[in-house]
């Protein structure tokens, strides 16, 4: 039923191979149950013999689900109904550090609240929430002990700060959160081997392999901590960073550059903005620069073939339009250093990506774990609860 528009039992019995009682009962439970609605059958030319057909639809409206993207700066939310369409969006600034976890906590709170409200529904519609962070969280969901990141995000967002409404909070790291969206309704859509990465201040990975998410014993898996002992790369430095640096670092070097025109007199510290669009125009120091890039993220790809063999790679998050720029020379670049290069395209699913991952987390688990949760209102839009 989600994936139709309207279906009569005779669609059912057919998908299913089940008696009509069967189906018939079933339906009339899950109405009394608030998943499914029933629809007034169509009229058609001329009178009708025999009992008209029933059309049922699965209720989207039964409740919805949160996405949220928890970064180190900003937090994300979006809030979809069970169908996965957007609703509402809302994204907040945490304070400036040193944040303790009370403010943190705080501004999360009010991100979801106000998101929320943009789309008309009260706290008794959510059915679960699905959390990226960016640190790394092991297979039961639990932010693992011992990374540096780690502090951050370990706020009690599962047990306490919607313990009074009772939601399932499920947490996961972002860059997995970002291969479920690639997945889902992204350009790895029906790849079943597929790494994505969050390229724009540091590399992380989302590795899905034979249609399954990969997590490793505590979690690790795809976060490519050791990048430094890779010829070439050095660290796990992304697009983003590795644009503002060497920008910078040739702006202080007094070659002529567009670059120096762009960020305006006085301003020594240059924003990767401009790094793409002086080299977009034309100037070949700003082009050097993501030559160097694309090489560089050529050998992180070409080691990802090596040794998880994808068939596609896609370089996600909000430098993904930008990353466009790089794929002539990551797509030269890889026969020479993987005799089994992948695939290499960039997300479309730009900054929203991680909470779309969150979206399909919380959605899985509303499907897996339907029977045992109560929709919002029966047979009633949600939105009338707020």
């Amino acid at each position: 039923m989600r994936a139709s528009s309207a279906v009569t039992g005779t669609d059912l019995i057919e998908a299913t191979g089940l008696t009509r009682a069967t189906v018939i009962a079933v339906c009339d439970d899950l109405i009394r149950r608030g998943w499914v609605r029933e629809l007034q059958a169509p009229k058609g030319p001329g009178p009708q013999k025999g009992r008209p057909a029933r059309y049922f639809a699965f209720n989207d409206a039964a409740g919805c689900v949160l996405g949220l993207d928890v970064g180190m700066a900003t937090v994300t939310v979006l809030v979809a109904d069970l169908k996965g369409r957007v609703l509402a969006r809302t994204s907040k600034r945490f304070a400036k550090e040193p944040a303790t976890a009370a403010q943190r906590r705080a501004t999360i709170t009010h991100a979801v609240d106000q998101a929320l409200a943009s789309a008309g529904l009260g706290h008794p519609a959510v059915l679960a929430a699905g959390i990226g962070v960016s640190t790394v969280v092991d297979r039961h969901g639990n932010v693992a002990p011992g990374h540096r990141l780690a502090p951050y995000f370990d706020l009690g967002l599962q047990t306490e700060v919607w313990k009074e409404y009772g939601w399932p909070v499920l947490l996961e790291n972002d860059a997995n959160l970002a291969a479920l969206a690639e997945h889902w309704c992204g350009a790895g859509a029906g790849v079943d081997d597929l790494v994505v990465m969050l390229a724009g201040e540091r590399i992380g990975t989302g590795l899905i392999e034979s249609g399954r998410l990969l997590h490793g014993s505590s979690g690790g898996a795809g976060e490519v901590g050791t990048l430094e002992l890779v010829d070439g790369v050095g660290s796990h430095d992304g697009i983003a960073r590795l644009a503002r640096r060497w920008g910078t670092e040739l702006l202080a070097s007094g070659e002529p550059t567009l670059i120096r025109d762009l960020v305006g007199p006085g301003t020594t510290r240059v924003s990767a903005r401009f790094v793409f669009e002086a080299a977009a125009a034309g100037d070949a120091a700003a082009a050097d620069i993501l030559e160097r890039i694309g090489r560089r993220m050529a050998r992180i790809i070409a080691l990802l073939g090596t040794f998880l063999n994808p068939e596609l790679v896609v370089i996600g998050g909000a430098v993904a339009s930008s990353a466009a720029m790089l794929l002539p020379t990551i797509t030269a670049e890889l026969p020479r250093l993987s005799g089994t290069p992948p695939q290499v395209a960039v997300s479309g699913l730009g900054d929203a990506i991680v909470a779309t991952g969150a979206v399909r987390l919380a959605l899985d688990y509303v499907e897996q774990n339907a029977l045992g949760l109560t929709p919002a209102q029966p047979q009633q839009d949600p939105r009338a609860l707020s």
